[in-house]
């Protein structure tokens, strides 16, 4: 669960409200992925612990349909999340929210950046 500061430290982000809303998903499935590990630094938690947890659960468990979407989305978190560690040079679950802070902003000033004038054309 992110605490009250961390919201705010999300919220005060100048990233678009799409963005702070994509960011806020990936915070919560990072906590999400470490309280199944277990742990605030390493390797992702398998995907059958991450099933095993979620079947666990009451609330997920007694609607297959979320459960099954719930696992999906995991799996799509945990990627991103690797890909972010991957260009931290860092294990996924140690990210913090500073991280994805910096990432998502450097997401968003990359889709705003011009792009780049086509070179001028040979002579002749």
């Amino acid at each position: 669960m992110l605490s009250p500061e961390e919201l705010q430290e999300l919220e005060a982000t100048l990233l678009p409200t799409l963005e702070r809303h994509h960011l806020r998903l990936l915070a919560h499935g990072l906590r999400t992925l470490q309280a199944i590990a277990g742990r605030q630094a390493g390797a992702l938690p398998p995907d059958a612990e991450v099933a095993a947890w979620a079947a666990a659960q009451p609330l997920i468990a007694a609607d297959a349909g979320f459960e099954d979407a719930f696992l999906t989305q995991m799996g799509h978190v945990a990627a991103q999340l690797a890909a972010i560690a991957a260009d931290a040079g860092r294990d996924p679950l140690a990210l913090d929210l500073a991280d994805l802070i910096h990432w998502a902003t450097g997401e968003a000033d990359r889709r705003l950046r011009p792009p780049a004038a086509p070179p001028d054309p040979p002579p002749g």
